[in-house]
């Protein structure tokens, strides 16, 4: 008898297994099958898309052919600037090699100009009254700082900033910096420049509403972006994300203990926010992990606010506060 209570017990067991899987299985699908019909309309999104590679056109021109030149790019030629400086620029031996160097990375632009396009028809499903700007891409001369500059006319994209960690354009920069500047992040840093856009900074000046303001950049890009992976949109390695990822429960323990969640003063930004070679926590790991480790914190309190909240527009998103945000969410950080 206690064999086929035992044996009974067992075939429920199993038929619970198999329905939980089942049931995750058309789970599964049926999102996937969501997100499969979100993008076919998201593609069908008309955008006027132009792409012009001003780089090319530059290094082409002479001094016959500038006037032209500057005529069809006025805003990239100041007035106060004579024509002599640009003829120099033509012939200058640092300027030909960065030429020589973009021309050899971004050959022929493609796949890069297919993510923007993509990018833009997300924005422009989510955003409807966003204008297409015209994509003009160029030499900055390594201005990594303001190596994509997004206007309501021109997004201006400064090829010579995306030339791969290593470069030895680049061997002077320290490595949290440098890092950054590969074509792989590229399209993630066209997403973040409209994401400060459409994301207002907020008042309040506790730590945990500036960590969610990031945290919703962040969402932002990941509707934008579909299909780029986490580390790119938040600009780490591979190697840092996995890090966050796998010590985001002892990183929210540490902001619990020692109650940053509300505390406004502005080193916070300095040590879990801003951009720096690794976060500071004051202790031994602190060179173990990577900077901007709050923004990350943020993005998952937003991300477990989404899953948690159906059918939230993502302006009402974008716009609730960070507390309203935070105490619906029910974040609990993986363990």
């Amino acid at each position: 008898m206690l064999l086929v209570n035992l044996n009974g017990v067992l075939l429920k067991i199993k038929l619970k297994a198999k329905f939980f899987l089942i049931s995750l299985f058309l789970l599964v699908f049926l999102s996937c099958k969501d997100d499969g019909k979100l993008e076919r309309e998201i593609n069908a999104v008309p955008i006027d898309f132009k792409l012009e590679r001003f780089d090319l056109n530059f290094a082409k021109a002479t001094e016959q052919s500038l006037p032209q030149l500057k005529s069809d790019y006025p805003y990239l030629f100041p007035v106060q600037v004579p024509d002599s400086i640009w003829m120099a620029k033509l012939t200058d031996t640092l300027q030909l090699e960065l030429q020589r160097e973009v021309a050899d990375t971004f050959e022929d632009f493609e796949e890069e100009g297919e993510a923007l396009e993509s990018l833009f028809k997300h924005i422009r499903y989510y955003f409807p009254d966003f204008d297409t700007p015209k994509t003009v891409t160029l030499i900055s001369d390594v201005q990594y700082d303001t190596r994509v500059v997004l206007t309501d006319e021109f997004l201006l994209i400064g090829l010579d900033n995306y030339l791969g960690a290593t470069h030895r354009f680049y061997a002077g920069l320290p490595n949290y910096v440098a890092q950054q500047l590969d074509k792989a992040y590229l399209t993630s840093d066209v997403a973040s420049a409209f994401a400060k856009k459409a994301n207002t900074y907020p008042r309040s000046r506790t730590f945990l509403s500036r960590m969610i303001y990031y945290g919703k950049e962040l969402y932002l890009k990941d509707l934008l972006l579909p299909n780029t992976a986490d580390y790119q949109r938040i600009n780490y390695t591979q190697e840092e994300l996995e890090w966050a990822n796998d010590n985001e429960e002892q990183i929210w323990r540490y902001f619990i203990e020692k109650e940053l969640l509300y505390d406004t003063g502005v080193e916070l930004d300095r040590r879990f926010l801003d951009p720096a070679p690794f976060s500071k926590f004051q202790l031994e790991l602190d060179s173990e992990s990577p900077g901007r480790i709050g923004r990350y914190i943020g993005w998952q309190i937003v991300r477990a606010y989404a899953n948690n909240t159906s059918k939230i527009a993502l302006v009402e998103l974008l716009d609730m506060p960070a507390e309203e945000i935070f105490k619906q969410s029910n974040y609990k950080p993986k363990r």
